[in-house]
């Protein structure tokens, strides 16, 4: 029988876990945000946790009022053309920048179970193709002290989508939104009607 250096074996199991770990990119963990990016895989991982219950940021993911005033990077302004935040629903909003470019999104609701997950699809207008659709799986997680772990997972068709997205800005409009909504949360929450 061969001999086997179990030593030789943990040191290759430690190797190949450090080389997981490595491919693993992580493009921001800043202002309680993380945004993750794995080299090769056509999607992007949003996590972030908010001092509230689960169902108020449920909530401010479904009430227009409430969503125009976080979505987006400061400074933006968002204008709701239909917003349908239920099973089979579709939205379409326009962003506009402080130059006063417009920006049109527009998605379908798969699935909206109140206050666990959101499944929608999103697309946005201003390429000069159409089909460049991100799949959004929205999960709203109760975690200790009445607070809320958000985690979006987005799938892109390609990695050149999913690229894009990434040096599209995202990451400062993702921060600075989710920035926003916690404050909202502090300030509103204890008046919204649930």
């Amino acid at each position: 029988m061969p001999i086997i250096n179990i030593d030789f074996l943990r040191n290759l199991d430690i190797l190949l876990l450090f080389k997981k770990l490595k491919a693993m990119s992580t493009i921001t963990k800043s202002n309680h945000v993380s945004i993750t990016a794995e080299p090769g895989i056509k999607e992007i991982t949003i996590v972030r946790e908010f001092n509230a219950e689960r169902v108020l940021v449920f909530k401010a993911f479904t009430d227009p009022e409430i969503y125009t005033q976080w979505i987006g990077p400061n400074g933006y302004s968002t204008k709701i053309i239909k917003f349908e935040p239920r099973s089979g629903g579709s939205y379409r909003f326009i962003q506009k920048d402080p130059e006063g470019r417009e920006f049109a999104f527009h998605g379908v609701y798969h699935e909206v179970l109140s206050p666990e997950r959101i499944i929608s699809t999103m697309e946005f207008e201003g390429l000069p193709e159409k089909g460049h659709v991100e799949l959004d799986t929205t999960l709203f997680e109760v975690i200790p002290e009445n607070k809320t772990r958000l985690t979006i997972q987005s799938i892109y068709q390609t990695l050149e989508d999913r690229d894009g997205m990434i040096n599209s800005g995202m990451q400062k409009g993702v921060e600075e939104g989710f920035d926003r909504l916690e404050e909202i949360l502090e300030m509103n929450n204890s008046n919204w009607q649930i």
